[in-house]
């Protein structure tokens, strides 16, 4: 990926320097539903929208490797290159696109959505329009889920900016809405559809990144392909048990996850993405 002489975004909150401190019941609940939901294979976001806010934090000087610092240099390149893309984009459309804060963080960290730990992986919380992403994540992307490349890296901050354009666009609120009055199977079919449309979206993004500032170098797209291949459900469910529960996805299969992005890549309109009206099998 071409990110030599490009812009960062402003809109980075770096919170690697800060660690918590005693929690109050509120914020050990919170991990509790977090390991759990993971374990069910549940997505423990909508959960934590709800719970009570209560882990303090106190900040103190950042400890940094240079290595960790070029990562950060790259994140923030993409970050800006989403604001650029979806800021002209949704002024076609006749709308503002606001900019989301993309928090940096070590080990645990305290969102709008709660308290979650670096395990979740990286995050969307719109109570507070944040991404949150923990950079040792992007070892664990290339070493355990057998993903590397830096825009295996991108694809995973275009997704979760993706559902930023869901919260933007209004989609975020209606899918929690259908939520609300189906059964928990009903849920988990739901969350896949609004993965697979940031999928999507993430795939308008790089489409319209390449023919703005011509990011893309030879192997990216199979990068980020990759990448969707490894973390689809079935492919963790697979790696993590040996065997593969469809009813408890709340991603997508590989095969799944893989299609939308490269959907949203070829046609880079978001016109195209609209997971929500197609049939389960046509998924």
């Amino acid at each position: 990926m071409r990110i030599e002489g490009q812009r960062q975004s402003s809109n980075i909150e770096d919170r690697r320097g800060m660690s918590p401190g005693m929690m109050a019941g509120g914020g050990v609940v919170s991990i509790i539903v977090v390991i759990v939901a993971l374990f069910l294979g549940i997505d423990p976001r909508p959960l934590l929208q709800q719970m009570p806010q209560s882990q303090v934090q106190t900040n103190g000087p950042v400890q940094s490797t240079p290595e960790e610092e070029q990562l950060k240099s790259f994140v923030s390149v993409v970050l800006a290159d989403t604001e650029d893309v979806w800021t002209d984009l949704f002024k076609q459309m006749g709308k503002q696109y606001n900019q989301p804060k993309l928090v940096l963080f070590r080990g645990s960290v305290q969102s709008a959505c709660g308290s979650a730990s670096a395990a979740v992986g990286p995050f969307y919380c719109p109570g507070d329009q944040k991404v949150y992403i923990d950079l040792d994540f992007y070892d664990q992307l290339k070493r355990q889920l057998h993903s590397p490349g830096d825009f295996a890296q991108a694809y995973v901050i275009a997704h979760e900016i993706g559902h930023h354009v869901q919260h933007e666009l209004g989609l975020t609120r209606k899918a929690d809405a259908m939520r609300g009055r189906v059964s928990e199977a009903e849920q988990n079919a739901i969350s896949v559809r609004v993965e697979l449309q940031a999928d999507f979206l993430a795939g308008v993004w790089a489409s319209h990144a390449q023919k703005m500032k011509g990011i893309l170098e030879a192997g990216d797209i199979e990068e980020a392909m990759n990448a969707a291949k490894n973390i689809g459900d079935d492919a963790l469910q697979k790696q993590s048990q040996g065997y593969v529960v469809p009813d408890s996805f709340t991603h997508g299969s590989s095969a799944q996850r893989m299609k939308w992005f490269m959907k949203g890549f070829q046609t880079g309109d978001i016109r195209q993405g609209d997971t929500f009206s197609i049939p389960e099998d046509g998924l």
